[in-house]
């Protein structure tokens, strides 16, 4: 028989164990050779704390997944408004608890750990401002605009997967 209302600790159970499992997976994560590191509440942490479990540590994602690599390319996503809006509007980070202050400096760090060459000389940093209104707007299919801005990217001779 179910209890109504439901029982609230459960869910401390779980965000519990998400907390210890993030603490276990910080203090033993292999650094890698780009990665800055991580302290509460910075760029890095928020990373592998919401991103990492689907993009992994470097950034290489699991294409045979449909969860795209960010190493070497993220920045060519910047050359064009509606891929600069699409990084910010993809699920994880539309989805995430992170505050708009929060996802500006996680696309920055993200940028700067994995576009390398891709990113547009003179590309600006995210703002808190800007996210606040990419996010206010849900695209109704996120990989069909993906394929939209990569053929976009392409026809410009970008090479992108």
């Amino acid at each position: 028989m179910r209890r109504w209302p439901p029982d609230p600790r459960p869910g401390l159970a779980r965000s519990a164990l998400v907390l210890a499992m993030a603490t276990l997976l910080l203090a033993t994560a292999p650094p890698t050779q780009a990665a800055q590191p991580a302290s509460a509440g910075s760029p890095a942490l928020n990373y592998r704390l919401h991103c990492m479990g689907c993009h992994l540590d470097d950034g290489s994602g699991m294409p045979q997944r449909g969860i795209p690599s960010m190493k070497g390319v993220l920045g060519h996503f910047l050359r064009l408004p509606q891929g600069r809006a699409l990084i910010v509007q993809v699920p994880g980070v539309m989805n995430t608890p992170l505050n708009d202050r929060q996802v500006a400096e996680l696309m920055n760090w993200m940028l700067g750990q994995w576009a390398g060459d891709s990113l547009p000389p003179g590309a600006p940093p995210y703002s808190e401002a800007e996210v606040r209104e990419l996010r206010s707007h849900r695209p109704s299919d996120v990989a069909r605009e993906r394929a939209g801005v990569v053929e976009a990217l392409r026809r410009m001779g970008y090479p992108i997967d």
